[in-house]
């Protein structure tokens, strides 16, 4: 059975200031590595940075809602996706696939996922693919090394965690979604991880030998959530 891997892209990585074009080359590189080792992968992006800017200059002019928030959100993620599609060429499926929970072709070795409706985060479509697609395993990747018991850039005292399960994971985080909420992974997606099965592995998408190490079944430098 081919071996299909689910990576939730953080757009932090994507775009950090400015697109990151060196980090998206190593990644591109990497990824087609692994493809030519006969694995696949279904790679959603997030919105990161751009999302918060644009949803804060609305709340600057107006009352803006939850959804309203979301919606942007939405955008930002699938103008990232979009970046992803182009940059993979003809080795990625020819169609961003905005709703993950549908049936949709592995034809090509790379699918990329953008986002379809609001409530949740690019977390959760990355667990509506890995359940669409059978995979138990999600790669989460982002600009921190590990998920911490607390806010390490609030309490220099919080401790990086590496091995944790889901209840206890799930504790330290808030139990609902809201718009723009910044935490390793949301908890709508963490509460579906959990009724599925599923393992999700959060690791810095920036060092690519570490993530390297992570794709080959290696020890890795990261948290694993199960």
């Amino acid at each position: 059975m081919e071996e299909i891997i689910v990576i939730s892209l953080g757009g932090a990585l994507i775009v950090p200031e400015e697109i990151d074009v060196e980090f998206l080359k190593s990644f591109k590189s990497l990824i087609l590595s692994q493809v030519a080792k006969g694995k696949k992968f279904l790679i959603d992006t997030g919105g990161g940075r751009t999302c918060r800017k644009y949803q804060n200059a609305a709340s600057e002019m107006t009352t803006t809602t939850t959804e309203d928030k979301d919606w942007i959100g939405i955008a930002t993620n699938n103008l990232n996706a979009e970046l992803l599609r182009v940059i993979f060429g003809d080795k990625a499926h020819p169609k961003v696939i905005y709703n993950l929970a549908e049936k949709f072709s592995l034809e090509h070795p790379v699918v990329i996922g953008g986002a379809y409706e609001p409530g949740h985060s690019s977390d959760f479509d990355a667990v509506l693919a890995a359940k669409n697609l059978g995979a138990k395993k999600i790669l989460n990747l982002s600009n921190i090394d590990y998920a911490y018991d607390k806010d390490p850039k609030k309490f220099p005292d919080a401790k990086k965690i590496e091995n944790i399960f889901w209840p206890n994971y799930r504790a330290l985080i808030p139990a609902e979604w809201s718009s723009g909420l910044n935490t390793p992974f949301d908890p709508i997606a963490s509460k579906m991880a959990q009724e599925e099965g599923m393992e999700v592995m959060i690791l810095n998408g920036k060092n690519i030998a570490n993530l390297e190490k992570c794709l080959d079944g290696e020890q890795f430098l990261g948290t694993k959530i199960s």
